[in-house]
């Protein structure tokens, strides 16, 4: 009667089989040789690992990162572009401060109303409104200030309506001059990213490539040519399209976002739905238990054989 040895290797000298032939074709014949019980039920643990070993691996694809800006950048001309200034909106909130050689009569003016807005995503607040002092731009454009009345700021620069404050305070202060910020400066991301969600810009300035780091970046499934902005300027809705795979990106006049822009990440058509993706993660966790588990078989049957 053959032995194991004996069995194996009379099976796998016929024809000279390539080496992964020769794998397969060893453990195989081991499993089912016919006097070696013990090492039977051990090789098809040893088969059953590796193969569950392979369905894991298949399953843990990886998926190329997202390129930015490919190609040469021209770093001179960049360098004479120009900032856009941000331009006062309808539902800004407009925070002014006062200031003139008499700081008792000046005070009158920087009596600013407090104003409850909504929390943005990343305040850190959760859902809780935040209480602010300024003035909220209305829905004609408006702003009520003291002593001076209704002032409509829509469509000016903060440079603009700082010049015209400056005239009109100074028929009651000597010297007068302000300063201005934007309180709610903020825009909305969506699409494929990390984290969609309202966000606030407390320098008022900010690019689509800071914008994205702030959601978390664009996921595995964002096309990252193919970014939609959505801008409201006096009245009249603008719709931009970035490249943030091209260095031509910065000559976009939607690179800088302007308060109150709506960017949309655009998804890739070939995204798996949402039940082939739960159908996957299924089975990488299934694969991984069952990895698991023959692992502690192999290691128990060597240690009892």
């Amino acid at each position: 009667m053959k032995n194991c040895t004996t069995f194996i290797s009379s099976k796998t000298q016929q024809g000279r089989p390539g080496f992964a032939e020769q794998f397969k074709s060893t453990f195989t014949m081991q499993a089912l040789a016919p006097n070696c019980p013990k090492k039977r039920s051990t090789n098809l643990l040893r088969l059953l690992f590796i193969s569950s070993l392979s369905l894991l691996l298949f399953s843990c694809r990886t998926t190329k990162p997202v390129q930015y800006l490919q190609g040469p950048i021209d770093t001179a001309a960049l360098s004479q572009m120009q900032i856009p200034e941000p331009i006062i909106q309808k539902g800004d909130l407009v925070g002014i401060t006062v200031y003139s050689d008499n700081p008792e009569a000046t005070a009158v003016f920087n009596q600013q109303m407090n104003t409850t807005i909504a929390a943005d995503a990343g305040s850190g607040t959760g859902n809780t409104p935040q209480t602010m002092p300024g003035y909220l731009v209305d829905a004609n454009g408006n702003i009520r200030f003291q002593l001076l009345g209704e002032l409509h700021v829509e469509g000016l620069t903060k440079a603009e309506l700082e010049d015209m404050l400056k005239e009109k305070l100074a028929k009651y202060l000597m010297n007068p001059y302000c300063n201005i910020r934007f309180l709610n400066y903020k825009f909305t991301m969506l699409g494929e990213v990390g984290k969609q969600g309202v966000y606030s810009v407390p320098g008022e300035k900010i690019n689509i490539l800071e914008a994205l780091g702030m959601a978390g970046d664009i996921t595995l499934y964002g096309l990252k040519d193919s970014i939609m902005v959505v801008r409201e300027t006096n009245g009249k809705r603008t719709f931009g399209n970035l490249d943030v795979s091209s260095p031509k990106v910065f000559t976009s006049p939607y690179y800088y976002l302007q308060q109150n822009d709506i960017v949309i990440v655009k998804a890739n058509p070939k995204k798996p739905d949402v039940s082939e993706q739960t159908a996957t993660r299924n089975f990488a966790r299934a694969a991984t238990v069952t990895s698991i588990l023959l692992s502690l078989t192999l290691v128990l049957v060597q240690i009892f054989q």
